[in-house]
């Protein structure tokens, strides 16, 4: 489950809807994104998320939540999911899930953790592992509002936007294809892979859990107000958030989501 570090307003109760699994995308060995068809669906802003719930037949239920990966201008939403050890839902959704499979889900859920386009500033990420997904959501909404900008001929358009992110493997990494396509649209986006648990052979990126030095060489420089989104694992997220803090970056402009225990 995500736990946000700042608690924004309750939100209006929302009602569960029935969700429709369209299309099943394994991602790495323990990862699965699912396309779902969810009628009455209300659109949502990248870095949100949702509640999922499943019934079994005795009627028991088990309810977690789900950073939402698709971008808000998508006609469906996708959802991207760890398989947890023990996970009672992530054990259904990335390991048994099938196209034509349905479950109940609501939202969108949250206001603090998002971004749009209309934010000013360079867009810093910093994801660890599956907490790359609420940031990918935001990477996708960036490329679609890029490529309007660049049909309508704007000037001004490019955006610069890094994203830092932390993966135990190369084969753990997550939407892999999908960031070095995004990265080489020549549109400002650099992403800088970083390797916790050892580096293929060849491997000419960095192999080591993200620091101090790391964020100062990968990231933009404080003066350059960028607005910061890091997700991942609370160790990862409390230590990046706190090193970004004494490099001298705004506390305004860091925004955080963590991982907590129940996360299954």
């Amino acid at each position: 489950m995500l736990q946000q570090t700042t608690v924004a307003s309750s939100p209006l109760k929302k009602q569960w809807l029935t969700a429709t699994v369209r299309e099943v995308i394994d991602e790495t060995p323990r990862v699965r994104s699912l396309v779902l068809d969810v009628p009455s669906w209300p659109g949502h802003r990248a870095g949100q998320h949702v509640d999922v719930r499943l019934t079994a037949p005795d009627g028991y239920q088990a309810q977690r939540s789900y950073s939402i990966a698709s971008a808000p201008a998508a006609d469906m939403i996708t959802l991207t999911v760890e398989m947890l050890p023990d996970g009672e839902v992530s054990s259904y959704l990335a390991g048994e899930a099938r196209v034509g499979d349905r479950f109940e889900l609501r939202g969108p859920i949250g206001g603090y953790f998002v971004w749009t386009p209309d934010l000013e500033g360079p867009l810093f990420l910093v994801g660890g592992g599956s907490g790359v997904v609420p940031l990918m959501a935001m990477l996708r909404e960036r490329a679609a509002n890029m490529m309007m900008l660049r049909e309508r001929a704007a000037k001004g358009a490019t955006q610069p936007a890094r994203l830092l992110f932390s993966s135990r493997s190369y084969e753990d990494i997550i939407y892999r294809a999908e960031l070095e396509q995004l990265a080489g649209r020549g549109d400002g986006l650099n992403v800088i892979h970083t390797l916790t648990r050892g580096a293929p052979a060849g491997w000419t990126g960095l192999s080591r859990r993200i620091d101090a030095m790391m964020l100062t060489e990968q990231g933009f420089a404080p003066d350059l107000m960028p607005r910061i989104f890091i997700c991942g694992p609370t160790p990862l997220v409390e230590t990046t958030a706190f090193t970004l803090r004494e490099l001298g970056h705004s506390p305004k402009l860091i925004k955080t989501e963590r991982f907590g225990p129940t996360g299954k």
